[in-house]
């Protein structure tokens, strides 16, 4: 029994996307069946989607995992057909294969064929494991032409009804299409405010605290907040900016001096942790200093992950004052859990009639912490839906109140989208697409969701995006 027979692999956030090319999956199945295994488990065979703040560590909103059923529910061709007609010829082959257990005999280098026979029934499997060079074999009387890395199954032992890298149908690339639905957004927008250490719900102590054994996952977001004093005296080393240095745990930080946005550090799956180093403008008197911690999904495997911290843990230095440079780990720091928008359910219907929202040529784009407001008719026909968040760069959606995940199309995809052949044994990193573009553009709306008339699509932008860059599309086979 095989329990997990990978159709692809996970898209993460920052990551390339992994697919695995019908022939070779095919051949592993073709592979297992004529070593005498009987059952196989995909996964996946139907993709699906981390909906709300369900998903691993940095790993997408999208667990697609290129399935022969895509998250949408759709075919991905050729996949889809060329499994489909696998395990037809394998049923096919059952009378021999329960019958049976199978014979090996060696058809040259790299060659082989497998024979399951009884008295009434005979099937064979005839494989070519050479991952470059195609081979011609003689089996039974007759010869058979092999295709690299590929096995041909007879179910009667003398005709070929199926190779696995022999794909009758027309590839995915062109099978699957985004199409507009022309349905435009008018969006409203609100700002989010940077908390102050006397907000309601805010409490302070000294040090740094871990994040999520505060917000026990309530929230992706942590609010990390202390003063910094500069007294009229004090002098910058070489007249400079001083060095602001911050390191934390993960696995995103937005770092915000006197309101103003500064910058921004995150992680990735590989090295979740980050250090966000940059100079930073001070005054004379109190400066208010606020870190926006942000985790992006939580660990779900590895050794004692349940331990894994995330959040601002230091150290906290400042660097450039005359004084020497400032230890601020140890310092009294206020902390607030979660955003006043998710105080307030903004992303709720009730919630969002309640609020103040800019419309027109007051809506804010491009701006940290926004939130956006809009609603749409729900389009006809019964095709998939999604969102293009394509100009968008962090944060989250929401469709009549359910969180439809984790959006952040601004973190492109990272690694070598080299031309990929089917032939050879399979790894998440041999096959990429969309290098250089973002992780994922898309976001499965399900149709169940929505109402015929006036939706209301609610939107969390943490980094600055322009959300009149974002459509509903539908999803399409042809």
């Amino acid at each position: 029994m095989w329990t997990e027979n990978w159709t692809g692999w996970f898209t993460e956030f920052g990551g390339a996307v992994p697919y695995r090319p019908a022939e070779d999956i095919a051949l592993s199945v073709a592979r297992f069946i004529q070593n005498g295994g009987s059952f196989i488990n995909y996964y996946m065979y139907h993709g699906g989607t981390n909906f709300d703040r369900t998903a691993g560590e940095f790993i997408a909103t999208s667990y697609d995992y290129d399935a022969p059923l895509d998250e949408y529910g759709l075919p991905r061709e050729p996949k889809y057909s060329h499994l489909k007609r696998l395990h037809k010829v394998i049923k096919l082959c059952e009378p021999a294969l329960v019958s049976a257990d199978p014979t090996v005999t060696s058809l040259g280098d790299k060659q082989e064929a497998h024979v399951f026979k009884s008295q009434s029934s005979c099937a064979a499997f005839l494989s070519n494991y050479n991952t470059s060079s195609a081979a011609r074999v003689s089996f039974g009387g007759s010869t058979y032409d092999l295709p690299p890395w590929s096995v041909s199954i007879l179910p009667d032992c003398k005709t070929e009804y199926y190779n696995t890298a022999k794909v009758q149908v027309r590839t995915s690339s062109i099978h699957m299409k985004m199409v507009p639905t022309n349905t435009p957004f008018s969006w409203g927008s609100y700002n989010e405010e940077i908390p102050s250490a006397n907000d309601n719900g805010t409490f302070s102590q000294d040090g740094l605290v871990e994040q999520i054994s505060i917000t026990r996952d309530k929230t992706d977001y942590f609010w990390y907040l202390t003063d910094i004093t500069i007294s009229p005296d004090e002098k910058f080393l070489t007249g400079e900016d001083p060095l602001l240095t911050i390191g934390s745990a993960g696995h995103a930080l937005h770092v915000f001096v006197n309101g103003q946005l500064a910058g921004t550090a995150y992680g990735s799956l590989e090295k979740p942790k980050l250090t966000f180093s940059q100079k930073i403008k001070l005054h004379a008197g109190v400066n208010k200093l606020a870190l926006l911690s942000i985790a992006a999904g939580l660990p779900n495997v590895g050794v004692h992950y349940e331990t894994w911290n995330t959040g601002v843990l230091g150290p906290v230095t400042l660097k450039g004052v005359n004084s020497g440079t400032w230890d601020m780990s140890q310092w009294k720091w206020s902390y607030k859990i979660g955003t006043k928008g998710e105080a307030l359910n903004i992303h709720t219907v009730t919630g969002s009639s309640t609020m103040e929202w800019k419309q027109g040529s007051l809506v804010a784009t491009k701006q940290p912490l926004t939130w956006y407001k809009s609603t749409f008719d729900t389009p006809t026909g019964n095709e998939p839906l999604a969102l293009d968040m394509n100009t968008m760069g962090k944060g989250q959606m929401w469709i009549n109140g359910q969180n439809i995940g984790r959006h952040w199309p601004a973190y492109t995809a990272r690694g070598k989208c080299e031309r990929c052949s089917y032939a050879g044994t399979f790894t998440e990193k041999k096959c990429l697409s969309n290098c250089g573009e973002a992780s994922q553009r898309w976001y499965h709306v399900p149709r169940s969701w929505l109402k015929p008339t006036n939706n209301l699509v609610i939107v969390l932008e943490e980094w600055g995006g322009e959300p009149n860059g974002i459509s509903l599309v539908k999803r399409r086979a042809k």
